[in-house]
């Protein structure tokens, strides 16, 4: 029927593609589309890829959730193109940016260490008076005028976004609240960043930084959603259920990414995605742990999936800034089709932390590229089919990267071009493999018992390599891995974070104040909600105390969940203390029951759960397919620098389930490529997922 509701829509942005996956709710069916991502304005590629559906005759006024996943924040920040940015401090705590703190990139030691440029450098810095104490009074009144005239400096300077931190302005943020109706005053079009919104927990820089980079970053992506949501008005998507990709693996309404006080959560947006659809994935009992590789055109991005949940962190950095937000437990690193090779002044191969990108492009996509990249190699190496890439859609130059190869790698090198090929291959793949194993090292993970997810246009062309030096055994492809992360938007839910620091010992906390502060901060995310267009009645408030040992310098996230009922009581805060210990010694190995513990910030969760995408077990088979219905050619794959192997091609599309065959092969979709090495065999499981397992 012409305008059902019946279709819902993700929408990731890499940097090379733009992925879109259509779920049709009326049979459970993906359709995929892969257009070029549009740095200039990303909006451009994704309302090209929408267009892409509506010629393939679907009825966009049909579509009823539209979810995205961006790296617009991420690539600003890299670039540093963000917003002019004024601060406003306390009096007497300019050196708060300065001093920063003790952590240095690396090493710690590092006497030359330099930190990155301030994003409000002293000239735009202000400091007011005004105090409030620690525990929340108000020492000395706020001095309007100085935040007025403080204004007009920061107006007169071209600053068009101001981020406001006072001391203490966790425990009480009248003071800040009443500084941004005082800028609005003099300057009503300045973005307003307050601290005691965007951060309001205990430590002076990780707050104010947090504060920083959201006053940097929040007029970059306001513009950019306001532009896309436009978009999707003009373009016949009429649906208001439009959701952007946060960090902690949740989504939030367009509306929220639009009041701009929780930019900073969208900074790991894009990669977030591919975790969250692998941990979704991962609720088949078969598949307890998994290290993914999200392979894109310019990044390499690993998780760990235990037990269907994200590794999940509240303090890290992004781009060398300091970013204490929940978020899921990523690690990137510059390795992607696009990432440049080049030779350094010692005369060795290198490959990145460069890309080539989207635009121009790995010098066989023919726009212009004229270094040779990751792709380059691999076609080279005969692993992509240049008559077959994006299912035929863009024909590869395998000529010109041969050429390019050949004059800027091998004869410098003094290398056959297979050799060097190879060794692009092997440096990139190497890289990975360290990656995941010094992160698995940080967490106590046992990569033996785990299995690679790899997805992302490359990872499944890599992946069997990667596994190899890891010792790892067994891969699980996705049906759809090109287009995987845009899948993992469709398997989410809404969620917001909330926190509120109140340093105190944990037996002099009341359960009847803790569960008025729970009450507080919930009523405050239901107005959120509210004034976001969800019903607040649909939430889920999922509560956490952070808790520490007297005198530590860290605390860890403890969940009350199963602990109370009703409201807070004695027994349940006795147990929440009963947990701490347990999780310090899982964690750090040790616990100790006897020294008394404090109460560092509350949390709370507030999760309102949207219809999710479930992934459809084919019918099995009595008796499989052969593999060889779905050859569809040969060619020769320099697996190893010395020699190519003849190798079969396969079509994904025409394998069956329980179809199996043994390597070396190369299994063909029109989102990505597989390759199935000598001594790896394959077999497709009843998810359609392609199950690499080595000899």
């Amino acid at each position: 029927m012409h305008g059902a509701k019946r279709y819902r829509l993700g929408v990731d942005v890499g940097g090379t593609h733009t992925d879109l996956v259509l779920l049709d709710t009326s049979d459970g069916s993906l359709a995929v589309e892969k257009v070029s991502t549009t740095p200039a304005n990303p909006a451009v590629g994704v309302l090209r890829g929408v267009a892409a559906f509506a010629g393939r005759g679907v009825d966009l006024d049909a579509i009823e959730f539209f979810s995205h996943g961006t790296t617009i924040t991420t690539n600003a920040l890299l670039e540093m193109r963000g917003a002019k940015v004024g601060l406003l401090i306390t009096q007497g705590y300019n050196a708060v940016q300065e001093v920063q703190s003790q952590a240095r990139d690396g090493n710690p030691f590092d006497y030359f260490y330099d930190k990155p440029q301030p994003i409000a450098p002293q000239s735009l810095t202000r400091q007011i008076p005004g105090r409030i104490d620690y525990t929340g009074a108000e020492l000395a009144p706020l001095d309007e005028d100085a935040v007025r005239s403080a204004a007009a400096e920061l107006r007169a300077a071209g600053v068009i976004s101001i981020a406001v931190c006072y001391m203490f302005s966790y425990m009480n943020r009248t003071h800040e609240q009443r500084t941004r109706a005082l800028i609005h005053e003099v300057f009503p079009d300045a973005v307003v960043s307050l601290s005691s919104e965007v951060l309001p927990r205990i430590r002076e820089w990780p707050r104010m930084s947090a504060t920083l980079l959201n006053a940097y970053l929040a007029p970059v992506l306001t513009a950019y959603i306001a532009d896309l949501d436009g978009g999707l008005d003009r373009g016949g998507v009429p649906t208001q259920q439009r959701f952007l990709m946060q960090s902690n693996g949740g989504v939030m309404p367009f509306k929220a990414a639009m009041l701009g006080h929780k930019t900073v959560h969208s900074l790991l947006s894009g990669p977030a995605a591919g975790a969250q659809a692998s941990a979704h994935l991962g609720r088949d009992e078969r598949l307890r742990g998994l290290v993914t590789l999200d392979m894109g055109g310019t990044s390499a991005d690993i998780a760990f999936i235990e037990g269907a949940t994200p590794l999940e962190v509240t303090e890290g950095t992004v781009a060398r800034r300091q970013l204490d937000i929940p978020a899921l437990d990523l690690t990137s690193i510059s390795a992607g089709g696009g990432s440049i090779v080049w030779i350094d002044r010692a005369g060795f191969l290198n490959v990145g932390p460069q890309s080539a990108a989207a635009d121009p492009g790995p010098i066989c996509y023919g726009r212009g590229g004229i270094q040779p990249t990751v792709t380059d190699a691999d076609v080279v190496c005969g692993f992509l089919n240049p008559g077959y890439f994006l299912g035929g859609s863009q024909r590869l130059d395998v000529h010109a990267a041969r050429a390019a190869l050949e004059t800027q790698v091998a004869t410098p090198m003094r290398m056959t071009l297979a050799q060097a090929a190879a060794g692009v291959r092997r440096i990139v793949d190497m890289r990975m493999a360290d990656e995941v194993r010094v992160f698995a090292a940080r967490r106590g993970v046992d990569l033996t018992d785990f299995i690679l997810l790899p997805f992302g246009g490359a990872g499944a062309v890599h992946a069997a390599a990667v596994a190899e030096e890891l010792g790892m055994r067994r891969i699980i492809v996705p049906l759809r891995p090109g287009a995987f992360s845009a899948l993992g938007l469709l398997c989410t839910d809404v969620l917001h974070d909330y926190i509120r620091s109140e340093l105190r010992p944990l037996v002099q906390l009341d359960p009847a104040h803790a569960d008025a502060v729970f009450r507080e901060i919930e009523a405050e995310a239901s107005a959120e909600l509210r004034e976001e267009g969800l019903d607040p009645a649909q939430a889920i408030f999922e509560r956490e105390l952070d808790l520490r040992y007297a005198g530590q310098g860290y605390e860890l996230r403890v969940p009350l969940a199963g602990l109370w009922h009703g409201a807070l009581d004695q027994p349940a805060i006795g147990k929440a203390r009963e947990r701490f210990d347990e999780q310090h010694a899982k964690i750090h190995g040790h616990a100790a029951a006897e020294k008394a513990v404090e109460l560092v910030s509350y949390r709370v969760r507030a999760r309102v759960e949207v219809p999710k995408y479930v992934a459809q077990a084919f019918p099995d088979r009595e008796r499989a397919p052969p593999a060889a219905a779905a050859i569809k050619g040969e060619r020769q794959v320099f697996f190893a620098a010395d020699k190519a192997t003849a190798t079969a091609i396969l079509d994904r599309d025409r394998l069956g389930v329980r179809t199996t065959f043994a390597g070396p092969a190369i299994v063909e979709q029109f989102d990505a490529t597989t390759v199935v090495p000598p001594g790896w065999t394959a077999s497709v499981d009843r998810f359609r997922s392609l199950v690499l397992e080595r000899k």
